[in-house]
């Protein structure tokens, strides 16, 4: 069997992740790939890796069997297609392109050249989601009525943090909704099984004119920049989002999504309301999974694998008691996409994210900012 090793383009904090994440699996990692060598080599050294001079001499090497992508957005169409007509696997982050026809054409490419292809949706492996996802599907909570929830975060809530994605031109037309509101729409359809077939969205932006420093820096890291350092940047993409949501069975659903909201570092959370009980999670506390019922208790349900349902087992190393979190769901993806690589081929049923995931949400993405722009129900086009 041919070896496996990974290569990673972005050396940002999730190619780090990416990065570590792949080691704790043991997969070998040839090196990085940077948007210049020198911006690479502080990050690269300080994890003993080699940077490569460029994306395309780490396409040629013949060592890398996988391309994790993490640059910003507006990279990842031509990066992974690239990779593709190289014969690499590939997993991207999301959103895995600019716009649906784009994602569609990946889609295709990854399909027709029958290589291994995953999205970066890594929060359906928290543990307890996986457990929520096969109590759906035993039945447990009957059919589903209504979804709600939100994804809240605080790092860009003054007029001076900065980041690339506030640039449609690198980031896209949407940026809360892409960045952050995709992955509570991956989520809570990949647990309920439900689709999106209509949204109605109001879309705000709070800090119309944002102070960009002239210099590189990641004011979300806490870091500070004067006035006198900084230019006067209007904003065209949106710092809050509040969506309707119709689903096919008939579900009703609404999600609330914002990077202004102050103490809210990195929280989504959903309730799931079925016809006889509720699931309700907060990533703010991954531990605990809610049962709501009428007639019996309701309760919180702690992680641990020996009370977790059989599907939900894998996806969990730790006894109960000893927490799990973040960085453990990449590991817990990439277990899942590298078994598929091992296998040389897609199984029949991927049990991680693909580009279909990654291409589902672009449509999703550009039915709700049409949606916010026209003020009315769009109905989603597959």
């Amino acid at each position: 069997m041919t070896a496996i090793a990974a290569a990673v383009v972005g050396t940002g904090f999730i190619g780090v992740v990416h990065v570590e994440a792949l080691r704790r699996l043991g997969i070998p990692v040839t090196g990085v790939v940077g948007s210049s060598v020198e911006r690479a080599r502080a990050k690269a050294d300080a994890m003993g890796l080699h940077v490569y001079a460029s994306f395309e001499e780490m396409l040629a090497d013949p060592r890398v069997t996988v391309v994790h992508i993490t640059t910003p957005n507006y990279l990842h169409f031509p990066q992974v297609k690239a990779a593709i007509a190289a014969g690499k696997h590939v997993v991207c982050e999301k959103p895995l392109a600019m716009t649906s026809t784009e994602s569609a054409e990946l889609l295709r490419l990854a399909t027709e050249a029958g290589i291994v292809h995953a999205v970066n949706f890594n929060i359906r492996f928290y543990p307890l989601c996986q457990h929520a996802r096969a109590l759906v599907q035993a039945g447990e909570t009957g059919a589903t009525r209504i979804i709600q929830g939100s994804y809240l975060q605080d790092w860009l809530m003054l007029p001076t943090d900065w980041n690339w994605r506030l640039e449609p031109e690198l980031g896209g037309e949407l940026r809360a909704v892409a960045d952050i509101g995709s992955h509570w729409l991956d989520l809570t359809t990949f647990i309920t099984g439900e689709r999106v077939s209509a949204v109605m969205a109001d879309l705000a932006t709070f800090i119309p004119v944002r102070r960009k420093p002239t210099r590189p820096i990641d004011t979300f890291t806490g870091k500070e920049v004067t006035a006198a350092e900084t230019v006067d940047q209007p904003i065209h993409t949106e710092d809050y989002a509040s969506i309707l949501l119709r689903f096919a069975s008939g579900a009703r659903g609404v999600l609330t999504v914002s990077q202004v909201s102050p103490g809210r570092k990195n929280r989504l959370s959903f309730e799931i309301d079925g016809e006889r009980s509720s699931l309700a999670w907060d990533s703010e506390r991954p531990e605990e999974l809610w049962l709501g019922r009428r007639e019996t208790a309701s309760g919180l349900l702690l992680r641990d694998p020996a009370l977790l349902m059989p599907a939900a087992r894998g996806t969990t190393d730790y006894p109960g008691g000893h927490a799990e979190g973040f960085p453990d769901t990449f590991k817990q993806l990439y277990k899942a996409v590298y078994r598929a690589v091992a296998a040389g081929a897609p199984p029949a049923a991927p049990d991680y994210p693909t580009f279909a995931d990654g291409h589902e949400e672009l449509l999703l993405g550009e039915a709700i900012l049409r949606s916010a722009r026209e003020e009315r129900w769009v109905t989603i086009d597959r």
